[in-house]
């Protein structure tokens, strides 16, 4: 593992754990070195945060899954040879359900003390990032529901992250980070 899930402070504020965050060993006052080699590190690079993102990105494909899952029992209970379609439809289910969280579980946001980046895919690893030091303006965007459940987008330069858990603290955190670097 990564990161330990424990509730630390950073800079003067608390990022809760929850929604799939882990948070770094020693983080605040000492991050720890970037080891993983898609991180795209430098030398003398710390990773400050490394979380999952919401986990709300899962609602959809459940919801799909439970609705293939309530198609499927009403075919099972038809019986014979509907019910052959009503396993498959089950199986089909629970395949995009693991899948949903195999995607989810596969992609990170990570803050270091150079970049913000996030990192995607299952069997191709893909990585975009932005450099703190050239980043203008960061903004952070959420909905009404994303106030309520903890999740937003940041945009920072070009780059783009969606459902990011506790983005108020992500954005104290990057602004702090290029501050330091300016």
């Amino acid at each position: 593992m990564r990161c330990a899930s424990s509730n630390t402070k950073r800079f003067g504020t608390s990022i809760p754990v929850g929604a799939g965050g882990r948070r770094c060993r020693g983080a605040g006052t000492e991050p720890r070195p970037a080891k993983a080699p898609w991180m795209l590190t430098v030398p003398g690079e710390y990773v400050w945060l490394e979380t999952r993102r919401h986990g709300i990105v899962l609602a959809r494909a459940f919801a799909r899954s439970f609705v293939l899952l309530a198609v499927a029992l009403v075919l099972l209970a038809l019986g014979w040879p509907a019910s052959a379609g009503g396993a498959g439809l089950a199986v089909l289910a629970a395949l995009l359900a693991v899948a949903a969280v195999w995607r989810w579980e596969r992609t990170t946001v990570v803050v270091t003390s150079e970049k913000l980046f996030v990192v995607h895919g299952i069997l191709h690893r893909r990585a975009a990032a932005v450099r703190l030091a050239r980043v203008g303006a960061i903004e952070v965007e959420q909905t009404l529901l994303g106030r309520m459940l903890g999740y937003g987008t940041i945009v920072a330069g070009e780059l783009e992250i969606r459902y990011v858990p506790a983005p108020r603290q992500v954005y104290g955190l990057v602004e702090r980070l290029a501050g330091a670097g300016a």
